[in-house]
């Protein structure tokens, strides 16, 4: 308990917003020290064993040009841990690169987690946390973070709406009084977009691409709506009939097209959340909007999306892709809300 003690007085407190996609890691006091894909490249030795040799963007830079000796793997699936001992690994690497490499320092972590997920995943992250080098770990639900993170009014008695669109899941919640009054969590997202783009190129220009092209494609012309601008650019890739490498141009239409089915899916899904929540909170929405997070927020004409369908204002909160990190970091800062909404 001492030693426990001394332990803490050196440690910087960590958030950590452990995404599908992306890690992002907030130190109490300090704001974001990383944010780095969530990506672990192994070399495998042949006798079974495996040895680290990037983590974070350098693993990413990686994806997809490896030699058959060494592996990209992410780790996270959506929003949920698929390998547990890279997962462990890829944090003890964010936890020892916050610390200096210490392995002596053991600080408190708050975990921001998906909505819904079950007692033997919250159980995992946590084991991964604390053999990664936590001293204590706190989880944190991802809608919760989401909406402080957002800055809503989570402490006072109205309704508030986030919708955070990650890389694995989409969460969606109802916020009033320090708790969720509903929510939901769907596994369709920011990845499901990319597989969606690789879907549609395939089918429809018989041209094979991965996933890197994929994320470069939503990121530079993916759009909800169709643009007023003719959005346009060249991909390459594999013909999948003659086998030779081939350029076409993709244009924002085709980016559109290719989304539609995904964005149908989660519109689906923010009705339900709509169609259950109580009069006096769903007279908030109208009034306060709703905000949405996560990197899928920052797909061009996302809001009006939603906004046309649902018939309510619908706007993009501050540094979208940082909310549940921030939401995570200042639950670390007030021991009250900490208290109040994290598992422990």
């Amino acid at each position: 308990m001492f030693l426990d003690k001394i332990i803490g007085i050196f440690s910087n407190d960590i958030a950590i917003d452990l995404g599908t996609a992306n890690t992002i890691v907030m130190v109490k006091g300090k704001g974001v020290v990383i944010n780095e894909p969530s990506v672990v490249a192994v070399q495998k030795d042949g006798r079974g064993g495996s040895k680290i040799l990037a983590v974070g963007q350098d693993a990413k830079d990686m994806v997809g040009k490896t030699p058959g000796s060494i592996i990209a793997i992410r780790p996270m699936k959506d929003g949920v841990i698929a390998d547990f001992e890279m997962t462990e690994r890829m944090i003890r690497y964010f936890i020892e690169k916050v610390h200096n490499r210490s392995a002596f320092i053991r600080p408190r972590v708050v975990i921001g987690v998906p909505y819904g997920v079950t007692q033997v995943e919250r159980k995992a992250i946590k084991e991964s946390a604390m053999s990664a080098g936590a001293r204590e770990v706190f989880l944190v639900e991802e809608p919760m973070a989401a909406a402080i993170g957002a800055g809503l009014p989570v402490k006072e008695p109205k309704g508030s709406l986030v919708v955070d669109i990650g890389g694995g899941t989409t969460e969606i919640g109802v916020v009033s009084l320090g708790g969720l009054v509903i929510s939901k969590s769907i596994r369709l997202a920011g990845d499901k977009m990319d597989m969606a783009i690789i879907d549609y190129v395939k089918r429809k220009y018989n041209l094979l691409i991965g996933e890197r092209v994929a994320e470069d494609i939503k990121v530079s012309i993916g759009n909800a709506i169709l643009p007023e601008e003719r959005l346009s650019m060249f991909v390459n890739g594999r013909d999948q009939v003659s086998g030779f490498l081939s350029t076409i141009e993709f244009t924002g239409e085709d980016a559109r097209e290719a989304l539609k089915d995904v964005l149908k899916d989660m519109l689906e899904a923010l009705k339900d959340v709509l169609e259950v929540t109580p009069p006096d909170l769903a007279g908030d929405i109208v009034e306060n909007g709703i905000a949405l997070t996560g990197g899928g927020a920052l797909l061009k004409g996302i809001d009006k999306y939603f906004s046309d369908a649902i018939r309510l204002p619908v706007y993009i909160a501050d540094e979208p892709l940082l909310a549940v990190a921030k939401g995570t970091g200042r639950v670390l800062e007030e021991i009250d809300l900490l208290q109040q909404i994290a598992y422990d």
